[in-house]
């Protein structure tokens, strides 16, 4: 009788763990969500500027550079 209870605790436990679908298509959405916000910075960041694509990329990873560090 006791073994039986904790099988079928062991069984609804490990099933959500072993179901992973759900915890990847949510990795998939947030990899989705931080490209289109990426995007959308670099699109903002070009249209406000009269510079040439190529110069406001440099300048963008000027900053970084200098934020994280020679």
């Amino acid at each position: 009788m006791m073994k039986k209870k904790l099988l079928g605790m062991y069984i609804k436990m490990m099933h959500p763990v072993k179901n992973e679908k759900g915890a990847q298509s949510l990795e998939w959405l947030g990899l989705a969500a931080l490209l289109i916000l990426v995007l959308g910075l670099i699109s903002q960041a070009v249209s406000n500027e009269e510079e040439s694509i190529g110069k406001v990329i440099q300048k963008i990873i000027q900053k970084i550079t200098k934020m994280v560090g020679d």
